[in-house]
């Protein structure tokens, strides 16, 4: 009888605990939103790629890539020092946390507009990695001597019901 109630029992107590372990999976934002991608015009031959990376989360500096179509790139971009971090997966590497901001000079005054591609992988805190990720925008170049345009992102932010 024992037995019977504790083969009873057993698919009452997976039910429970089930629940529970979904409960406790952390929720993880999609890699576009965890590391927003933009890219604004600063003149007719730069381009500044930032990346807004959300709390909890980090990208790896060994990991970002950038090209720029039709032109090329004039000169291999200037990477700011990160904060050294030891990786389970990569040991010891450098990591960006909130906001990054990196200058493009372009071959040439292409004028019109460029496409930059930017390649980035990072991890949340939680103790997930993403796959590398490839983003790109197109971005107009203003005219010599003109104003900065506006940043343009990869994947628009999510509009809120106060705006």
């Amino acid at each position: 009888m024992m037995h019977l109630l504790r083969a009873w029992a057993w698919p009452w107590a997976l039910a429970a605990i089930v629940p529970l372990a979904a409960a406790q999976q952390p929720k993880l934002l999609e890699p576009e939103r965890a590391f927003a991608f933009s890219v604004q015009a600063v003149d007719e031959n730069t381009v500044e790629a930032r990346f807004a990376i959300a709390n909890g989360y980090y990208l790896y500096r060994e990991k970002l890539k950038f090209a720029v179509e039709p032109v090329a790139l004039a000169a291999t971009p200037v990477l700011p020092p990160g904060k050294m971090k030891h990786d389970e997966f990569f040991g010891d590497v450098e990591t960006y946390r909130g906001a990054l901001a990196i200058r493009l000079p372009l071959q040439g005054s292409p004028g019109g507009s460029v496409t930059v591609k930017a390649e980035s992988q990072g991890c949340a805190d939680a103790g997930v990695c993403y796959p590398p990720q490839l983003q790109k925008v197109t971005v107009a170049l203003p005219p010599r001597g003109g104003r900065p345009g506006e940043p343009v992102y990869a994947t628009p932010p999510r509009k809120s019901w106060f705006n």
